[in-house]
């Protein structure tokens, strides 16, 4: 090893170990105080009452072949036990519920007080698309809302 980063190393070795043990704790307490981007305006779609939350203004990302964005879905009327299937997609029109069925990109799951989405999502976000939400209820009713994306989402 070179004379100068041996010196260096031995020198402040005390401090470099100080530092690998107070980083664990830096980032502990980023994990524990996340920051969201703000919930956006609340639809009414169908009996329910919702309004999408993005998890970071990052642009779509690879996932198993496919670009997704995530979301976080807040149900403020309505009971989720009421949905069939429910999906999100961005782009310029909302997708049917048949192209939507073929892949597991862009169905909501999670509980009663809110659904987690991995939304399909364009690789670029431009002007023109939106977030398009489609539920469909147990008897059959589908309906479908959406959303203008904020000038921070968009990339081109």
């Amino acid at each position: 090893m070179n004379s100068s980063i041996t010196r260096f190393l031995s020198r402040h070795k005390y401090k470099l170990n100080g530092l690998v043990l107070i980083l664990p704790f830096y980032f502990l307490y980023q994990s524990l105080y996340p920051v969201f981007p703000p919930v956006w305006e609340k639809h009414k779609v169908g009996s329910f009452e919702i309004a999408p939350m993005p998890y970071n203004l990052d642009p779509p990302y690879l996932h198993d072949g496919h670009y997704t964005k995530d979301f976080f879905i807040i149900f403020s009327q309505g009971s989720v036990e009421d949905i069939r299937q429910a999906y999100l997609n961005i782009g310029t029109h909302a997708l049917s519920l048949a192209e939507l069925q073929q892949h597991d990109e862009g169905i909501l799951h999670g509980s009663q007080h809110g659904q987690e989405v991995h939304g399909i999502a364009p690789k670029t976000l431009t002007t023109e698309h939106k977030v398009w939400v489609t539920i469909e209820d147990w008897q059959g009713d589908v309906w479908v809302t959406n959303w203008e994306l904020p000038k921070a989402l968009i990339t081109d």
